[in-house]
């Protein structure tokens, strides 16, 4: 018999005698929520159902839409630059469906207001605080959810 497989029936044995059954299981990740509220222009994050923050931001404006909807993240880039507008910077993105991203923004006298070309924007210290609690947390414990 290997010494792993008996240390680790020794250590069920244990933990059964004392009650601790339960103990072992793996820890799971936080549940990561970020609801944004295009008609306030605000995103509220929330970690296991608590309410960490409440922050401004710029979603589409014009003809620019930005989605609604329930989505979870799926790609995740610290520093990402647009194709699409003129190579502007990006960070701490977190793409939730095709090239729509939550990302850090350079124009945060803006926040507050519609003003983006559909994307989220925020203040680079919120979305560095977004992005770093998502990718701790795992892009499948984390969801967008955006309403009108």
């Amino acid at each position: 018999m290997s010494k792993r497989f008996y240390f680790s029936g020794l250590l069920a044995a244990v933990a059964m005698l004392l009650g601790l059954q339960g103990s072992f299981a793996p820890v799971q990740a936080a549940k990561i929520v970020a609801k944004i509220d295009i008609s306030q222009q605000r995103m509220n994050v929330y970690k296991n159902g608590r309410k960490l923050y409440s922050w401004r931001v710029s979603t589409g404006r014009g003809r620019y839409r930005t989605p609604t909807g329930s989505y979870r993240p799926t790609v995740l880039r610290r520093m990402h630059y647009s194709s699409k507008y003129n190579n502007a910077p990006m960070p701490y993105s977190i793409f939730f469906r095709g090239g729509y991203a939550v990302h850090g923004t350079n124009h945060i006298r803006r926040l507050g207001r519609r003003a983006s070309h559909g994307c989220v924007r925020l203040h680079p210290r919120n979305a560095a605080k977004l992005f770093n609690l998502v990718r701790r947390s795992g892009q499948r414990n984390a969801r967008i959810v955006i309403t009108h």
